[in-house]
């Protein structure tokens, strides 16, 4: 399990955006990074909503959301250490007051922003004219790394909630602020603040009561409940793909499951709650409410980790669910911010394992979460790369994406990649699944540098282009692979120089040298067969994700494609090639040629 958040992690994630806002301080980073993980899926966003300079009148942040009609107004205050020193009352009233001043009289207003910094005045007047005119509603953060007591917690709420409709405050102090660290470090950021799920009545259903349950040695309490269909689409449409950030998969578009519950849904939706398994969501708190006559059960924090295909099937063909039913399962699992951090996660996951079941799980689904593809993930993207670490259809990696700027990489692409470079080039040919098994995960998910994988990845897209149409090829293409990275890795190594190469063109000289010496090796590989294929008429095997098996071979030899599974055929093909092959020497000179040509870009 990951290690528990500490204020040293928080420190190296505002640290992180240094390269990004070099010409913001880390007090106001702290501000970027809190937008980031608790507010807004965009960064850019985020920084742009920062108000820096002096005369800000303690407003750090002015952040404006047209899709869920929203203003975000944030005081930070960043600390070396987190719950020391109290926060004084006075700044926590002054900023709650702010939401008196934006629902106040013109004059009020007008006082107010008398002497204020031109960029955060801008700001605020326009977020005051989407609130007073267009219904947006008021949320305020006072954000620190402090304490603050309960009874000023409730006063400053109290003050922002007497200003108008649909204004709140939360004051977060750093033992909260490590909770949401967690969060953010483990893909759930933004979070889903709070979601009402409204029970189902009426329309010739009756509903006697509800399942609570309420476990006092785990403080886990449950509710098990019917929705309506339509309720269950709205979540998806008030919190989008959030809700599901602790999935293990994204939306797996026309499986055979999900066809199965659009059919449902067209021909027989009043017999869906007997059909469907339902959705499962997980929560830090849950309270009954009643609204309207309506009973609601007010979840914090949700995450629906089970049952996505068919919440997200629903919201596709709402009008063909305003018959059907749902079972909804709930999980309030208690997450103190002095809790065990562990825990939770582990039971979240467990869950989430246990109950994914409908559509087949392999291995590279559990590892979706893990924290090591969330920070690869992260990182890819700050250099240009749309890391794909859910299983997903395409279209919903390239919404997600929603630019062309990106370059779309699948983690079980970058891991192959690693493998062919790193290990027996027989692995990443028969064992693609079996790479994120315990065994291999950690040799191949060993570093926090993009630059570590996009080099292998580099290579082996030059690989795949020789090998493409020569069935001969493809089954050598990992012997390749690896042999040439051998050569090349002094070279590409050095960041500079790895970004360059991982960056560059089919016509750059660089590539043309390399892709010499990548058909010198494949010319190299077809000698190397035809010169063992008749020694071993028998030879072990590594089937896929399997034992080893034994093949025989009636008529002598060896065919291609069991020839290169062979393990260990690197290095007697290192043997081979050094003695006897005449295309060693171009080898040779042809990646002398590709060290210079990449040494030639990092210069310029």
């Amino acid at each position: 399990m990951a290690k528990h958040p500490t204020i040293e992690d928080l420190q190296q994630e505002v640290a992180d955006f240094r390269d990004r806002f070099p010409n913001l301080t880390d007090e106001k980073r702290f501000v970027v990074w809190f937008l980031r993980a608790f507010v807004t899926e965009c960064e850019d966003a985020a920084a742009d909503a920062v108000c820096d300079g002096p005369k800000d009148k303690n407003i750090d942040a002015v952040l404006i959301d047209d899709a869920t009609k929203s203003v975000f107004i944030v005081q930070g205050k960043y600390r070396k250490t987190s719950g020391v020193g109290a926060e004084k009352p006075n700044d926590v009233r002054s900023f709650a007051q702010i939401s008196q001043l934006i629902h106040g009289s013109d004059e009020r207003y007008d006082a107010y922003r008398t002497q204020m910094a031109g960029e955060v005045e801008a700001k605020l007047s326009d977020a005051r004219k989407r609130i007073l005119g267009r219904g947006y509603g008021l949320q305020l953060y006072y954000v620190t790394l402090g304490r603050c007591s309960s009874a000023l917690v409730r006063e400053g709420e109290q003050i922002a909630r007497n200003a108008g409709e649909n204004t709140s405050m939360d004051v977060i102090d750093g033992r909260q602020i490590l909770t949401i660290l967690e969060d953010y470090l483990n893909g759930v950021a933004p979070p889903v603040p709070s979601l009402d799920l409204e029970m189902e009545s009426g329309n010739g259903v009756e509903i006697k009561g509800i399942l609570q349950r309420y476990d006092r040695e785990t403080g886990i309490e449950s509710w098990v409940f019917p929705m309506a269909s339509p309720a269950v689409a709205s979540l998806v449409e008030r919190a989008g793909r959030r809700l599901f950030a602790r999935n293990i998969r994204g939306f797996l578009g026309n499986t055979e499951i999900n066809k199965e519950i659009e059919n449902t849904l067209k021909s027989k939706p009043q017999y869906f709650w007997y059909y469907n398994n339902g959705i499962t969501i997980v929560c830090d708190r849950a309270e009954e409410i009643r609204s309207q006559g309506q009973q609601i059960l007010r979840v914090r924090n949700p995450q629906v980790i089970n049952g996505q295909q068919t919440s997200r099937t629903l919201h596709q063909h709402g009008s063909k669910a305003s018959r059907a039913s749902t079972l909804v399962k709930v999980i309030r699992v208690p997450r103190s911010p002095e809790g065990d951090f562990d825990k939770f996660d582990l039971l979240v996951s467990d869950i989430v394992s246990a109950t994914n079941w409908q559509n087949k799980i392999v291995p590279s689904d559990l590892r979706a979460n893990d924290r090591r593809q969330i920070t690869l993930e992260r990182e890819l993207r700050k250099v240009g790369y749309w890391y794909i670490r859910k299983r997903q259809t395409k279209g919903e990696a390239k919404r997600m994406a929603s630019s062309q700027r990106y370059v779309m990489l699948k983690k079980e692409e970058l891991a192959q990649a690693v493998a062919g470079c790193e290990l027996d080039p027989v692995i990443p040919r028969t064992q693609k699944e079996g790479l994120f098994e315990d065994r291999l995960y950690p040799r191949i998910f060993s570093s926090k540098d993009p630059w570590y994988y996009l080099t292998r990845y580099r290579l082996l897209r030059e690989v795949k282009r020789h090998s493409r149409g020569t069935p001969d090829h493809s089954d050598a293409k990992w012997l390749v692979l690896h042999t040439v990275w051998e050569k090349i890795a002094p070279t590409v190594r050095p960041r500079a120089a790895a970004r360059h190469f991982s960056r560059s063109g089919d016509q750059e000289d660089c590539i043309r040298h390399l892709s010499k010496a990548i058909n010198a090796v494949f010319l190299a590989a077809k000698q190397f067969y035809h010169a063992n294929k008749r020694a071993i008429p028998k030879v072990a095997v590594q089937q896929s994700d399997g034992p080893l098996g034994v093949s025989w071979h009636r008529k002598g030899y060896v065919d291609v494609p069991t020839f290169f599974k062979r393990r260990e055929l690197h290095v007697q093909f290192a043997s081979f090639w050094r003695k006897g092959s005449p295309g060693f020497r171009r080898f040779e000179r042809a990646i002398g040629a590709f060290a210079v040509a990449v040494e030639q870009m990092v210069a310029s």
